[in-house]
Order: C-alpha cells, then sequence, then structure tokens
C-alpha cells in the first residue's frame, strides 16, 4: 500500500501523515526554543500584543505537540481502521494551515494577533473532523477514545486563546491542553509501550514479559483522570496534592509491570519506559508543591511533564514510527541516542533549577 501511494503521488512527502507533520514538529521545536532563548536574553519580542510567555507556552503545548498528535493519527488511524491514509491533496492543505499558523504568530505585531488566533483554532478541529470520519466510516468504535482527548485539546486550544485575549494569561486552557496531552500519553502509551516492549522481548527470549492491559490499568486511568481534572479545577487544593501522590504510586506499578528495565540494550524501546516515566515524575512533585508549601520555585512540577513526558515520548514515537513505516532497522543510532540524552538532561536540568532558584536561568 505504502508504494502504491508513493507511485501515485507527486511528493512522497505528502504520502503519510508522519512525513510532513514529524518533520514540521521537530523543525519548530528547534525554531520555537532558539527563538524563545533569544527573546528571553533581550535580542526580540515574541508575541506582540498577545503576550511572551502565552507565545511560548501556546507554541509548545499546542503548536509543536499538536503537530506530533496530527502525525501520529494521520498514520496510526489507517492501521486501526483498515482504510487508506490521508494523503496527496487533503493531507497538504492541513498541514499548511498548521504551518501558516505558526508564521502568523510570528507576526502579530504587523497583522495583530486575532488573525493568528482564527487561523491556529481551526487546526485541531479539522484535524478531528478528518480523523472522527476516518474512524466512523471505518467502524472502528473502539479507537474513538484518543479522538475524545483530541477533542478536549482542540476545546483548550481555542479556551487558551480566549483567556489571553480577554485576561492576558491562560490559566484553564493550559491546564486543559496538557492534562489532554498527558491523557494522550497515558492511554496511548499504554498500548504501544507494553506492545512494543513484549515483541522486542519476545525476539530476545526473555522469560518476564508486560502485563497485559487489565482492570489495574483501568483504576489507573480512572485515578489519574480524577486527580487531572482536580487540578483543572483547583489546582492548589490539599485533596488535589492527595489524587497526585496516589496517580504517582499507580503510575509506577504500572512502569514495573512493563518490565522496562529489560529493554536497556535497546534504546528506541527503552526510551518509551523512560519517557513513561515523567508521567508518575510529574504527579508526584505536584503532589509535593501541593502538599509541602514553598517546595519549589515555580513551574518545575510541570516541566516534569512537558520538557519529560511529552518532550522524551513524542520524540521516542516520531523516531520510531519513522524507521518503523519507512523500512528501517528497529533499532538506535548514535545520533538518536544523543537527541534522547539531550531531552532527558534538559528536562532534568529544567526541572532541577527550581531547587536552585539562583541558577534558574544559567540552567
Amino acid at each position: 500500500m505504502q508504494r502504491r501511494l508513493e507511485r501515485d503521488s507527486a511528493f512522497a512527502l505528502f504520502t503519510y501523515g508522519f512525513r510532513p507533520f514529524f518533520l514540521g514538529s521537530a523543525f519548530w521545536a528547534v525554531v520555537a526554543v532558539a527563538l524563545w532563548i533569544g527573546a528571553l536574553a533581550g535580542l526580540w519580542t515574541l508575541g506582540q500584543g498577545y503576550g511572551a510567555l502565552a507565545w511560548h507556552a501556546h507554541e509548545m503545548i499546542f503548536g509543536y505537540t499538536g503537530a506530533v498528535v496530527a502525525g501520529f493519527l494521520l498514520t496510526a488511524v489507517p492501521n486501526w481502521t483498515g482504510r487508506l491514509p490521508v494523503a496527496g491533496w487533503r493531507l497538504a492543505l492541513i498541514f499548511t494551515l498548521w504551518g501558516v499558523a505558526r508564521l502568523a504568530f510570528l507576526v502579530t505585531g504587523t497583522i495583530g494577533p486575532l488573525p493568528a488566533v482564527v487561523l491556529d483554532s481551526l487546526f485541531l478541529p479539522c484535524l478531528l473532523v478528518l480523523m472522527a470520519r476516518e474512524v466512523v466510516v471505518g467502524r472502528n468504535w473502539r479507537n474513538l477514545k484518543p479522538l475524545i482527548l483530541v477533542t478536549f485539546l482542540a476545546a483548550a486550544d481555542i479556551a487558551f486563546h480566549a483567556e489571553v485575549l480577554t485576561a492576558g494569561s491562560a490559566n484553564y486552557g493550559s491546564r486543559v491542553g496538557i492534562a489532554a496531552l498527558i491523557g494522550l500519553i497515558m492511554l496511548i502509551g499504554g498500548r504501544v509501550v507494553p506492545s512494543f516492549t513484549h515483541t522486542w522481548l519476545m525476539r530476545n527470549k526473555a522469560k518476564r514479559l508486560p502485563v497485559s492491559f487489565d482492570r489495574f490499568d483501568v483504576v489507573t486511568l480512572l485515578a489519574s483522570a480524577a486527580a487531572l481534572i482536580s487540578w483543572i479545577v483547583v489546582p492548589r487544593a490539599a485533596g488535589t496534592g492527595v489524587l497526585f501522590l496516589g496517580a504517582a504510586l499507580l503510575h509506577c506499578v504500572r512502569l514495573w509491570r512493563w518490565t522496562g528495565l529489560q529493554t536497556w540494550r535497546e534504546p528506541l524501546v527503552f526510551v518509551l519506559h523512560l519517557g513513561y516515566a515523567f508521567v508518575p515524575l510529574g504527579f508526584f512533585l505536584g503532589a509535593i508543591a501541593v502538599l509541602v508549601p514553598n517546595s519549589f520555585a515555580g513551574t518545575e512540577p510541570l516541566h516534569a511533564w512537558t520538557v519529560g513526558a511529552i518532550g522524551l515520548m513524542t520524540l521516542a514515537i516520531m523516531t520510531r514510527a519513522s524507521r518503523g513505516h519507512t523500512g528501517r532497522p528497529l533499532s538506535a543510532s548514535a545520533l538518536t541516542i544523543l537527541m534522547y540524552s539531550a531531552v532527558v538532561a534538559a528536562a532534568l536540568l529544567r526541572i532541577g533549577a527550581g531547587l536552585v532558584p539562583e541558577a534558574t536561568g544559567r540552567w
């Protein structure tokens, strides 16, 4: 099927969703962070009329990660439904919408923030409609669950813009967006991490294999959902801290059940476990921040999720899916391992900066 699509398409770039969106998100990750560092150094101004901090938060949560989600879904949904992937002009059109929105946010000083907001607010709903159609036509009702979380992500994106334009900062929108992304990692990661681990361990004749999805996973997901909802509504409540602590413990057990330590010889698999480990770390640090006042300087628990869980898991999925769908060996190269190590180091430094406030800027 892949060869036929590549033969029929004028551009191989638009034969599978992962190709333009993983490439675009990787490029934007580098550019957006470089722009943010320059803005912090006073070299230029970002998000004129919108706010530099709001621009940074939005472009990481919804700009970069939204593209990764699009690339993943546009590649995975055909496997779930047995239908041909969205390709050609339709794929090029939705990718262009994402790219134009990124550019629009860079020139808000000229065009104003409203056109950028409108363009960006169209992207995730269009993606959702496209994917929902594929799932419904393919009668693959089981995989409507990830699309529900994408619905929350799309709503959070619009809420984020509304809060910024009316109040100057986004609180609920950012929390709902991050919660939706952590929910996707818990749900989809709960499928792919043990599945890829099982395949690798079977090939290497391991005696202990990951535990299949069962009631414990259901309890973990429900408890985590309750914790995230509480965090969205009352982030500083003691009850939220207790729920976070419980979710952290449950996810630690979930990771242990997946037997990830056995995969250390293959970084392409091991990194999935390492990325997922930032999910319970985020819950644990969030619990400490609530239950032990003044324990952190700022947003360190939040960055355990954003830089650690989201950053590393998206990179892990992108590198593995890109190799798997292009017929390359499912093994990490030295450069890939270096990328993984850099993101892990960045996440740990960003979290650790809160423990040494005077060094936060340098770290």
